[in-house]
C-alpha cells in the first residue's frame, strides 16, 4: 500500500495543512488530500493509504446531503474537469482533489456535541459543564445529552484548539454571526446524526469550518469526517464506557504504548498499524454512506 505524502503540483501554494495542499487558482482554490495523518499534533513520517479519498469523498456526500440546511463552498469534485490537475497526474488525484469557492473564514471550530465525550467528559468532571453550557449533575462518560450543546473553540495552526464560551465566541466573530453560526451547526448535526444513526452509527460530537460568503454563512473545509467527528458503533455504545471509534484513536493508543513522547520526530508506522487504521477509515466510509470507496 502506498500512500501520498504531497501533491507537489506547479502551481501557487496558498496554504498546506496537516493533511491538506491548497492551491490558489485566482478565482478559487484547489484542495487536494493527501494521506498524510497526525497525532498529538505531529504529523507521522508516514502515510494512510487511501485516508485522503476517504475524508473527500464522505465530505462531498455530507456537504450534497445537507444542502437544504447549509450552503457549502463546493464547486466541482471531478478531477477530470479541473484543468489544473495534470492529465498524467489525474488519476492519482482521483477522489482527492477538488475546487472550491473562495471565502472569508471565520477563526472560530463551530463544536456540537450530542454525548459526553472526550474534552466535553474531562471539563463536565471539573466543574459539570462544558464551555460555559452547564449540564445535568450524575452523568457518565459517553452519556447521551438532553440536546445537543454548542461548544466553540479558537483555531490553531499550531498546538490544539481552545475551547471558549458563546460570549468569547460572540466577541470573536459579533454577535448576530454567532447566533447564525450556532443555530446553523446544531441544526446539521440533528441532520446527520439522525441519518447516521439510521446507518448504525452514532455521531457523537463533531467539528465545523464556517465562512462568509456573498451575506450568509457557508460551510467549508471538511464536513462530518473520521478527522472532524466522533462516530461511535451504535452496537459498542455502553454509558460509562468509552466506545471504540472510527477515527485515529487505535494510531493514539499505539503511539502512547510505543513510548513515543509526544515531540517530533515521530516513530515510522508499523504496516500492520497502517493497515489496521486504513481499515478504520474504509469502515466508516462504508457504514455511512452504504458504498465501497473506488
Amino acid at each position: 500500500m502506498k500512500a501520498m505524502l504531497d501533491s507537489n503540483l506547479p502551481l501557487r501554494v496558498f496554504r498546506r495543512g496537516k493533511v491538506r495542499d491548497v492551491y490558489d487558482l485566482d478565482d478559487r482554490l484547489l484542495f487536494v488530500a493527501t494521506d498524510r495523518i497526525s497525532a498529538y499534533d505531529v504529523v507521522m513520517p508516514n502515510g494512510i493509504p487511501d485516508k485522503g479519498r476517504v475524508l473527500t469523498q464522505l465530505s462531498n456526500f455530507w456537504f450534497r446531503r445537507l444542502e437544504g440546511t447549509a450552503r457549502h463552498h463546493l464547486i466541482e469534485t471531478d478531477v477530470a474537469k479541473i484543468a489544473q490537475v495534470p492529465e498524467e497526474r489525474k488519476e492519482e488525484f482521483r477522489g482527492r482533489a477538488l475546487t472550491v469557492r473562495k471565502v472569508s473564514v471565520f477563526p472560530v471550530e463551530c463544536v456540537v456535541r450530542g454525548y459526553l465525550a472526550g474534552s466535553g467528559w474531562k471539563e463536565y468532571r471539573e466543574g459539570r459543564g462544558v464551555c460555559g453550557v452547564k449540564l445535568p449533575a450524575g452523568l457518565r462518560e459517553a452519556d447521551r445529552l438532553p440536546e445537543p450543546i454548542f461548544t466553540p473553540a479558537t483555531k490553531a495552526d499550531e498546538g490544539h484548539d481552545e475551547n471558549i464560551d458563546f460570549e468569547r465566541m460572540a466577541g470573536i466573530v459579533g454577535r448576530n454571526v454567532a447566533e447564525q453560526l450556532r443555530e446553523l451547526s446544531v441544526e446539521v448535526y440533528r441532520q446527520a446524526h439522525e441519518f447516521a444513526l439510521s446507518k448504525g452509527i452514532i455521531l457523537a460530537d463533531t467539528k465545523f469550518e464556517w465562512g462568509w460568503h456573498e451575506g450568509a454563512p457557508m460551510l467549508v473545509d471538511e464536513a462530518l469526517t473520521p478527522d472532524s467527528s466522533r462516530y461511535w458503533p451504535k452496537a459498542s455504545w455502553e454509558p460509562g464506557k468509552n466506545p471504540p471509534s472510527y477515527d485515529k484513536q487505535y494510531l493514539r493508543d499505539w503511539l502512547v504504548a510505543s513510548g513515543w513522547k509526544k515531540e517530533p520526530p515521530a516513530p515510522q508506522l508499523p504496516e500492520e498499524v497502517v493497515a489496521k487504521v486504513r481499515e478504520k477509515y474504509l469502515e466508516c466510509y462504508r457504514a455511512i454512506t452504504g458504498e465501497v470507496l473506488t
